[in-house]
């Protein structure tokens, strides 16, 4: 009796449909990861933004305020022009009610001292998130991953 060597036709369906699903979860991941990378860049810049208008009010003396309209998906500095968020992000706000100045939009206020009206900034694509978080009484700029746990 002569054995035949080589794979049948069976086996090599189960392989190639095998390779496809890992393929496709490979892919769903590294989706996943662009998406967090990208979150966390712009909540890199928009914690940039804070530092910066923050920095304005000690330089200048006076009051400076972060806007956000949340509609938009955008942010704007002192005497600059608006930033958007890339497609598909969004943005939540949470801030003092006296600067909410319309449904979705508000400020993050500095005063003179580098303190704060406080606030957190929330950026999120997807699965992924990041929050941005201004302390009230030094007006501290941290960003936050939400999946570290710490003690706020």
């Amino acid at each position: 009796m002569r054995r035949h060597r080589g794979f049948t036709l069976l086996e090599i369906v189960v392989v190639i449909v095998l390779i496809a699903v890992m393929a496709t979860v490979i892919a769903m991941s590294v989706t996943g990861g662009l998406d967090s990378a990208r979150v966390r860049a712009a909540s890199r810049d928009v914690a940039a933004a804070l530092r910066y208008t923050r920095g304005q009010a000690i330089v200048h003396h006076e009051q400076r305020t972060l806007a956000f309209n949340v509609d938009e998906r955008s942010y704007q500095m002192p005497d600059k022009d608006p930033v958007h968020l890339p497609k598909g992000m969004e943005m939540e706000l949470l801030t003092a009610q006296s600067e909410m100045l319309d449904e979705g939009v508000g400020q993050i206020r500095f005063y003179p001292d580098g303190s704060s009206g406080g606030g957190r900034v929330t950026l999120m694509r997807g699965e992924a998130r990041w929050e941005i978080e201004v302390e009230w009484l030094t007006g501290k700029v941290r960003l936050l991953d939400p999946n570290e746990t710490d003690d706020r």
